[in-house]
């Protein structure tokens, strides 16, 4: 028996007409080891149907809700799972370009999830120039934060073109609890919950300016410096005071979505950080906020102060959080430079920004997300969010700007059926909160992939920020070797 989390819940209760709140992946896959030189729905149906019970939750297991919307809803396995109800076959027309392609998966990443059954789909997409063939796959938040969602892909993918071995599905199908288990469960939850609330409000307390849009406002750094003091808690670094400006991306977002994928050779950012100093994150950050500033400066609409990027973080740390159910994240906030003209003093000012915002989560809980989405009782939850989210653009103090977000992934390359994988583009999610524009690297087999999801009304051709990655990738390499 598994219950979602107030976490996993509040990505359920965000979608709205205009949000939606999966995460995809976008593989280009070579299929020419594949039987017949195609790779087909039967055969990953049946790869599926074999390795379901690898990766549970995300593949085979439905929601059930609960009576009255008393409480969270409960996973159980679907009885009527069947992996053919979830995996479809689509072409593009010639000459099948990547503009094409992108368009494609932008009207595939726009539309809801059918959460009577498990929550994922999967598109083989078709007629790709040079005979490959695009993998869509989409698995709603709900079911899995970014370590899972790489697991649920480990256990479909293998090291070679050969099958590996598998142990056998030994488990009992997993059951929801019965009707009456259920309600009395969220009515004792909702007489608890004052209770959990405050509880949450004393964890939280001295760590309000870790909260972005909370950390802005005056005095909350100060406060909570003397909470941590009263509590007896080692103080964690001051960070700054940040507002995020306006752009053009931070307004409501409608329905329809544009996106764009891209390629970055991992050496040479790599590179780049051995001659500048950093991590490779250092330089995914330095990188996105070049690319930002060049896209901001040529409509005239570059903000006099930095943008505010907000980045997640995983919450599982050591081998038993990495089974852990439900939603282990968290959100760390830094300003990006894009203010700053000089590319060098830039860098140097993206890297401190980025190493005082890992200093101060390390030196924290890290686990405001959780706490601050169990303030609002399950029964009103689903409305206090989606009002919030239609709230935020009309807000005076803006959290955040964007979304960018660093997955490490295998250095190796891996396979889909015998069909080789030469790239994985990760695709996330827009909210009027989070911003109208996100940017996701994967790193795998020798380059970063850049996935970039935004609101087509807002930018509609996220593609020239790709470009605008590769100007500033040219640019930090230069001056790295100086």
């Amino acid at each position: 028996m598994s219950q979602l989390t107030t976490v996993d819940a509040a990505f359920l209760n965000a979608e709205t007409g205009t949000t939606q709140a999966h995460i995809a992946g976008l593989g280009i896959v070579d299929a020419t080891a594949c039987p017949g030189g195609r790779l087909t729905v039967p055969a990953v149906a049946e790869l599926v149907r074999d390795r379901a019970h690898l990766a549970a939750r995300p593949l085979r297991q439905r929601l059930v809700q609960v009576p009255f919307g008393l409480d969270h809803p409960y996973w159980e396995d679907d009885p009527d799972f069947d992996p053919v109800r979830h995996i479809f076959e689509i072409g593009l027309p010639a000459p099948g370009t990547d503009r094409q392609l992108a368009d494609v998966v932008a009207m595939l990443h726009e539309q809801p999830l059918d959460r009577s059954r498990p929550l994922w789909e999967m598109f083989l997409i078709q007629g790709l120039a040079g005979g490959l063939t695009a993998v869509y796959v989409k698995v709603h938040h709900a079911a899995v934060d970014g370590v899972l969602a790489a697991e649920t892909l480990a256990a479909l993918l293998d090291l070679s073109p050969e099958p590996r071995e598998l142990p056998a599905d030994e488990s009992e199908p997993a059951r929801a609890p019965g009707t009456a288990e259920m309600v009395g469960a969220g009515l004792l939850r909702t007489a608890l919950h004052p209770v959990r609330t405050a509880v949450s409000v004393a964890r939280t307390a001295p760590y309000l300016d870790e909260i972005p849009g909370v950390a802005a406002i005056p005095g909350v750094g100060r406060m909570s410096s003397f909470v941590q003091g009263a509590l007896r808690r080692p103080e964690v670094p001051r960070g700054p005071r940040m507002s995020a400006p306006p752009t053009p991306f931070n307004q409501p977002i409608g329905r329809r979505r544009a996106v764009a994928c891209g390629e970055l050779p991992l050496d040479a950012i790599k590179e780049i950080g051995r001659g500048l100093g950093g991590s490779v994150n250092d330089v995914v950050m330095a990188l996105c906020a070049t690319a930002l500033r060049q896209w901001l400066d040529k409509r005239g609409d570059l903000p006099d102060r930095p943008l505010v990027a907000a980045v997640p973080v995983s919450l599982r740390r050591g081998a038993a959080a990495r089974t852990k159910a439900g939603n282990q994240i968290s959100m760390m906030a830094t300003p990006l430079a894009t203010d700053i003209p000089d590319p060098a003093e830039r860098y140097l000012t993206v890297r401190r920004a980025m190493d005082t915002a890992k200093r101060r989560f390390t030196g924290s809980s890290g686990s405001w997300v959780q706490e601050l989405s169990g303030l609002v009782p399950a029964p009103i939850a689903g409305a206090a969010t989606r009002l919030a989210l239609q709230a935020a653009p009309t807000m005076s103090l803006r959290p955040i700007n964007l979304i960018i977000s660093n997955v490490p992934g295998p250095q190796f390359p891996l396979y889909l059926c015998g069909a080789r994988v030469l790239a994985y583009y990760p695709i996330s999610v827009i909210t009027d909160v989070t911003g109208g524009l996100n940017i996701t690297v994967f790193s795998y087999d020798g380059k970063v992939n850049v996935g970039i999801v935004a609101c087509r009304t807002l930018v509609p051709d996220p593609s020239e920020i790709v470009d605008h990655l590769v100007d500033a990738l040219d640019e930090l390499r230069d001056l790295s070797r100086e």
